[in-house]
């Protein structure tokens, strides 16, 4: 079972390739936006900055690189490979993977599917899988609202932005002088301390909301909410997918540059802001989302959140995938001998 992408499952795999015709050498920046032809179906979208950053990151010779080298050889000899995506959504990569693996079954968007099934016990489905006490203070804030008016902002709990990029992030957020809800790490706030600009403070106030956990799904699924300024971590891409909400994309590190890549130039549901840190270039970029390009990106989000809203149905691709799995797997259960 593979917690990221299909797409980015195909390009793990082609990495020993890649760094035997030495694409994946960084010496320098025009290097790094070279696409690399070397994996099949994505030589016009991926570029060496877009592969994953535990392989971009290290030198030739690094052992952890090795070790994602050998964990990839040993998964291509499983037997069948689980993946938390749905066949509309990367089609030619799912089959693609299938030339390899002898089955694939493609259950996902899991979030959603998870809830189709087991709608009946609505109990377990509030608490389970949450990590950290949620603040629904803001789903309040959200219901005094414009429609599609507010920016969700959210870099998940592995991602850690130093105090110089919060700062620029805040003032992009502030300048765009659109409404956005920030669900920010405490820790981080903290790391500020009383360094606040005075200008943040009252723009904040004025047209922002700030926690320090959030209901995602439920703020993704919310009216107001018209964008979502994120890490790109395969979670939360999906859920945004499902939900039908355009993407700002920040990836850092591991899959989530693959992903961004994928928001941006395959599905076209968003932008990627290609690790762009700088206030002024945060202001254009989030008005351009919740604004000036809108329109056209609403048209491709609607019809792939529809695409999965339909995977999970009683007669969708990845409901039917999941009776699949769950039938081979008894199937492979050896039955024992009656006395």
């Amino acid at each position: 079972f593979r917690t990221y992408s299909a797409t980015c499952t195909w390009v793990t795999i082609h990495i020993s390739k890649l760094f035997h015709e030495g694409s994946l050498l960084r010496n320098n920046e025009e290097n790094m936006q070279n696409v690399p032809a070397s994996i099949p179906g994505l030589e016009n979208v991926l570029r060496v900055c877009d592969l994953p950053s535990y392989f971009t990151l290290l030198t030739d010779k690094t052992l952890n690189r090795d070790f994602y080298i050998v964990e990839t050889l040993a998964m291509i000899q499983a037997s069948a490979l689980i993946l938390n995506t749905f066949e509309q959504l990367e089609p030619s990569v799912i089959t693609k993977l299938a030339s390899i693996f002898p089955k694939v079954y493609s259950i996902g968007p899991l979030h959603t599917l998870y809830k189709t099934i087991f709608t009946a016990n609505s109990s377990s489905l509030k608490k389970n899988g949450r990590i950290r006490k949620e603040d629904k203070s803001c789903i309040t804030w959200l219901d005094h609202q414009k429609a599609k008016s507010v920016l969700y902002v959210s870099f998940g709990t592995v991602v850690k932005p130093s105090v110089e990029q919060l700062l620029e992030f805040w003032h992009g957020l502030v300048n765009s002088m659109e409404p956005f809800l920030w669900a920010i790490q405490k820790e981080l706030i903290d790391g500020i301390g009383n360094h606040v600009p005075l200008e943040l403070e009252i723009g904040t106030k004025e047209r922002g909301f700030m926690v320090y956990w959030a209901p995602q799904e439920e703020v993704l699924a919310h009216p107001a909410v018209g964008g979502f300024l994120t890490h790109s971590g395969w979670n939360s891409t999906l859920e945004c997918i499902t939900e039908g909400v355009p993407m700002l994309c920040w990836p850092l590190i591991a899959d989530q540059m693959v992903n961004s890549r994928c928001v941006s130039e395959r599905w076209r549901i968003g932008f990627n802001m290609n690790g762009t840190c700088d206030r002024l270039i945060i202001e254009k970029m989030v008005r351009d989302i919740m604004e000036n390009q809108m329109e056209k990106l609403m048209k491709s989000t609607k019809e792939i959140a529809k695409k999965a809203r339909d995977s999970i149905k009683e007669n969708g691709s990845s409901y039917h995938n999941l009776e699949n799995l769950i039938k081979d797997i008894v199937a492979s259960v050896p039955t024992t001998a009656t006395m």
